[in-house]
């Protein structure tokens, strides 16, 4: 598969790309840089801006703009506007932000917090309702990713990045789960996904170069090799939901590194194949 840059972006933290259907828009976030980033691949447009907070994970609203998992709460944005205004404020442990997110196909919200430093203490994953009920699901994860639901609703995929472990969790009951996949033994770390309409998962792996998907069973389908040696999540989009954007990180690259793969932190396109599975608005 042809894997191409679309926007050199320079993301020391590139993260949470999700698409939004109506605009026809790619929006990501540079979490460290505290700026959300967009792209459109119809026309090629293309732009940034500070949020001035740690942001991490999105959802396009029904009423129009993003629902933001930011270090200092739930927010409301409207990046044409450029602002930004926390409507469900809370306060994360000292060293904790926010990391993955993705919508299931109820509507619902997910969305994670982490310990910065490598998530030497566990994180926590979170679903907020389109009502605005917030619950705390899962805990004891150092650093959880993926947040993806299978087609049928019935699993979560979560993966725990540290324990190089990505997990099937019921999602009548998250305390039942099963170890779906790993990249022990190796270099890499699963980090965020999408799931295509067939019902398989694409992942990211950090310190990896490369994309993996995964089918319904677990085992690799095919391994897709990439330009920079941290892509960080996917998602997909474009007008016929084939296209899966990457994002990727510069983050923790030595100078030596970051001069061998100078597309670092920049985000990068698929032409899969395959559509990927159509993820709803948020209704709140």
């Amino acid at each position: 598969m042809n894997v191409r840059c679309v926007v050199k972006s320079g993301d020391r933290l590139g993260e949470g790309p999700c698409w939004s259907p109506g605009e026809g828009r790619l929006y990501w976030f540079d979490i460290k840089g505290k700026r959300l980033a967009w792209y459109e691949p119809k026309t090629d447009d293309r732009g940034a801006f500070d949020l001035g907070v740690r942001a991490s994970a999105a959802v396009p609203r029904r009423k129009g703009g993003l629902l933001i998992a930011t270090e200092k709460g739930l927010a409301i944005c409207d990046p044409d506007a450029g602002t930004l205004e926390i409507v469900q404020p809370f306060d994360l442990p000292p060293g904790f932000r926010t990391n993955d997110g993705k919508v299931d196909l109820e509507g619902n919200f997910w969305w994670s917090v982490m310990d910065d430093d490598h998530g030497k203490q566990h994180g926590s994953v979170f679903r907020t309702t389109a009502a605005f009920e917030t619950q705390r699901v899962l805990s004891g994860i150092h650093i959880p990713n993926t947040l993806s639901v299978s087609p049928d609703g019935t699993r979560l995929y979560v993966a725990d990045s540290r324990l190089q472990t990505i997990f099937a969790h019921e999602t009548a009951d998250l305390t039942k789960m099963t170890a779906f996949a790993h990249t022990r033994g190796t270099s890499a770390a699963p980090d965020g996904s999408a799931v295509d309409a067939q019902g398989y998962l694409w992942n990211a792996q950090w310190g990896g170069r490369r994309l993996v998907r995964y089918a319904p069973d677990g085992k690799r389908d095919q391994v897709i090799p990439m330009l920079v040696d941290q892509p960080t999540s996917c998602a997909f989009g474009g007008e016929d939901m084939t296209t899966l954007f990457v994002t990727s990180a510069w983050d923790g690259l030595t100078a030596q590194a970051r001069a061998g793969q100078p597309l670092a932190g920049s985000l990068f396109a698929v032409e899969t194949g395959v559509k990927g599975l159509a993820l709803p608005l948020f209704e709140g």
